[in-house]
C-alpha cells in the first residue's frame, strides 16, 4: 500500500469521525492529538489532516480519487463504517454519509453485509437483561480475586484481538471493554445500561471514536491490516507495541471501575482520570510479561470467535 493510499484511507476515516458533527470538545482534542500522533510516529503527512478536515479542505472527493487499488477502496469504506459505528449505532448524518462514500468508490453488496455486521456489533447490548434478586437476599459477596483474573484475561484477549487482521475484529475491542466494566460494576451490585459505561469510559479520558481510530490507524501504518498486510500473525513484531496498547487501555480500565465501584462510586473525575492514566502506565510495563499469552491467545482466534464474544455467545 502506498502512502498516499495510507493518507486518503485515514482522511476518510477522521472525515467519518466528525460526519455527525456531534463530538465532545475533548473528543476532538483526542482526535487531533491520534491524527497528528500517527503522523509522527509513520513519517506519513497527516500533522495538518485535523485542521484540513475541520476547515473543509478536503472531502471524500479528493480522498477517493487518491486511492489506488480495490483493496484500498474497501479498507478505506470499512474504517470509515467502524469509526461511524465506535459509539454506537449510527445517526442520520452517519449513514448517509456511508451511502455517499459507498457510492463514491464503487463498493457492492459486500460493502453493504460489512456494514451490517459492523452495525450488529455497535447495538449488541453489554449483557443480558438481569435478572431479579430474592427478596430479602443478600448482595453477593466480591469475589476480588476473581475479578482481577477477569481484568487481566480480558486484557490478554483485548492484546490478542489488536493482532488478527480483519477490521471488525479490532472494532470489537470497545464492546468487549464495556461489558468488562458493566461486569465489574454488576459484580458489586450496579446495574448499568449502555449509557452509564460510556459515560465512564470517556470520564476517564476514554474516548469511543478516538480509540478506535487509534487502534486501527496503528494496525494500518503498521501494515497488518489483512489483505494489505501479512496474514494473521505477519506483522506481530510491528504490533507488540500497539497490542500491548490496547492491553495496557483494558487492564486499566478494568482496574479503576473495579475501585470506583467498590468505593460506591464516589471518585471525581479528576481523581478517576489520574487513576486511569497511573494504572495504564503501570500496565505498559506489564505488557512485556503476558506479551507470550497475548500471541498465544491470537493463534486461537479469528474473527467469527471475536464477534461471537460480542454477542456473547
Amino acid at each position: 500500500m502506498t502512502p498516499a493510499d495510507t493518507q486518503a484511507i485515514v482522511t476518510i476515516a477522521v472525515l467519518a469521525a466528525f460526519a455527525d458533527g456531534d463530538k465532545h470538545d475533548r473528543e476532538r482534542e483526542e482526535l487531533k492529538r491520534i491524527a497528528e500522533g500517527l503522523g509522527r510516529a509513520h513519517d506519513v503527512h497527516l500533522p495538518t489532516l485535523y485542521q484540513d478536515v475541520l476547515m473543509k479542505r478536503v472531502d471524500t472527493a479528493s480522498a477517493v480519487a487518491a486511492l489506488g487499488s480495490a483493496e484500498a477502496r474497501q479498507l478505506a469504506y470499512e474504517m470509515a463504517v467502524c469509526v461511524c459505528d465506535a459509539d454506537g449505532a449510527q445517526s442520520p448524518a452517519e449513514v448517509g454519509f456511508l451511502s455517499s462514500l459507498r457510492s463514491q468508490l464503487g463498493l457492492g453488496p459486500s460493502a453493504e453485509r460489512f456494514a451490517a455486521q459492523a452495525e450488529e456489533i455497535a447495538a449488541a447490548p453489554i449483557a443480558a437483561a438481569p435478572a431479579s434478586p430474592a427478596p430479602g437476599a443478600a448482595a453477593p459477596a466480591v469475589d476480588d480475586a476473581a475479578l482481577d483474573r477477569e481484568i487481566l484475561n480480558a486484557a490478554i484477549l483485548n492484546g490478542a484481538i489488536e493482532l488478527l487482521p480483519e477490521t471488525l475484529s479490532t472494532m470489537a475491542i470497545i464492546p468487549l471493554q464495556m461489558k468488562l466494566v458493566y461486569r465489574i460494576g454488576q459484580a458489586h451490585g450496579y446495574q448499568l445500561d449502555s449509557g452509564h459505561v460510556k459515560d465512564f469510559l470517556a470520564t476517564v479520558g476514554v474516548g469511543l471514536t478516538s480509540q478506535y481510530l487509534e487502534q486501527a490507524g496503528r494496525k494500518l501504518l503498521g501494515g497488518l491490516f489483512g489483505r494489505l498486510g501479512g496474514g494473521v500473525l505477519g506483522g506481530l513484531g510491528k504490533q507488540a507495541v500497539s497490542s500491548g496498547m490496547s492491553f495496557a487501555a483494558t487492564y486499566a480500565l478494568g482496574h479503576v471501575a473495579k475501585r470506583y465501584y467498590a468505593g460506591g462510586r464516589t471518585l471525581s473525575a479528576q481523581m478517576l482520570k489520574d487513576a486511569y492514566a497511573s494504572v495504564a502506565a503501570e500496565a505498559q510495563g506489564l505488557q512485556g510479561r503476558y506479551l507470550p499469552a497475548i500471541q498465544e491467545k491470537a493463534r486461537g482466534l479469528d474473527a467469527g470467535k471475536v464477534l461471537a464474544l460480542v454477542r456473547g455467545r
